[in-house]
């Protein structure tokens, strides 16, 4: 089920789509982002954490697997990137599934690296690039 289609045709338009992507997926809070790499996918992430209020600064966490972050309310928000990991037994070890079941926003970078340990009715973040611009799809 498709939610949303966005074209951003620069990152000044990133804090609309990050506006109009929490408010279409009201009550959802595990997103998965495909996109080759270099798509902006951890730039959008930076876009929708700040839309959802983090303050502390945000990066890919490459190396460390998952980031933490917590807005204003004191929530707090996890940004996974599962690039390097060999294999899910890996995303497993580092106790994956009690963040993605913590109720708290999950933003997972390269879900195809763990596509058994996904939660169901998570958001699909789809993010292709053509030419400068980027094409983003949200949906189920």
């Amino acid at each position: 089920m498709e939610i949303l289609q966005l074209k951003l045709d620069s990152l000044a338009e990133l804090p609309a789509a990050a506006k109009k992507m929490i408010a279409a997926t009201t009550g959802k809070k595990k997103f998965a982002f495909y996109g080759e790499m270099g798509a902006g996918k951890t730039t959008l992430i930076k876009a929708l954490c700040k839309e959802l209020g983090v303050t502390d600064p945000t990066s890919s966490p490459t190396f460390a697997l998952v980031n933490e972050y917590h807005n204003q309310k004191g929530e707090k928000i996890y940004h996974f990137d599962f690039y390097r990991i060999k294999n899910e037994t890996e995303a497993l070890d580092m106790g994956c599934e009690e963040y993605f079941y913590s109720g708290n926003y999950c933003f997972i970078e390269w879900p195809e690296k763990i596509p058994n340990l996904l939660p169901a009715g998570i958001v699909k973040v789809n993010i292709k690039l053509n030419g400068l611009a980027r094409e983003i799809s949200v949906g189920q």
